[in-house]
């Protein structure tokens, strides 16, 4: 057999630890990162690439928007050799906007209960096809006078899976 000397060839001294110090090891592929590390500077890279281009394209007066979005400037210092990275997003979005959104959030809604007997149902109430909730004793369409005609409705379901087929007339002789 050759030795290493002979062919070029050099086993690793050991585990390359990550160069950001988070405790795993790296590979020279990784540029000797881990491969979370990596992902993550990658990543970084992709989002300051496509915000350098969008900020262009803003610049430029290619941007498709109608005045009405706000407009956002990005700025991304990415640095190999460290970790941290610095990201700025600096909003130019009025704060009145923000402000005069209409509270349209619902108030806070009691505990379900029974249309019928108005008896607290949590989780386990029954919704009818009437489009009420029910306990258990008046789930059943009998004992809550639904008004829901099931007999048209499931005639229009047969009649939806079930189309008429008409053959094509023959000519007589």
């Amino acid at each position: 057999m050759e030795s290493h000397d002979e062919t070029g060839c050099q086993a690793p001294e050991g585990p390359i630890l990550c160069i950001n110090n988070c405790g795993f090891f790296g590979s020279a592929a990784t540029m000797n990162m881990c491969s979370k590390c990596h992902k993550d500077i990658i990543l970084k890279q992709q989002q300051a690439q496509l915000a350098a281009s969008s900020i262009e394209s803003i610049v430029n007066g290619n941007s498709s928007g109608n005045g009405k979005e706000p407009v956002v400037a990005v700025a991304v210092a990415v640095d190999v050799q460290s970790a941290p990275v610095e990201v700025k997003i600096i909003s130019t979005e009025p704060s009145s906007a923000a402000s005069s959104k209409p509270s349209e959030m619902k108030a806070k809604e009691g505990p379900s209960r029974c249309t019928s007997c108005r008896k607290r149902v949590g989780l386990t109430g029954f919704s009818c096809r009437c489009g009420n909730l029910f306990c258990a004793v008046h789930r059943y369409s009998d004992k809550h006078d639904c008004p829901f005609d099931y007999r048209n409705a499931a005639r229009d379901a047969i009649a939806k899976a079930n189309p008429v087929v008409k053959a094509e007339k023959l000519d007589k002789i």
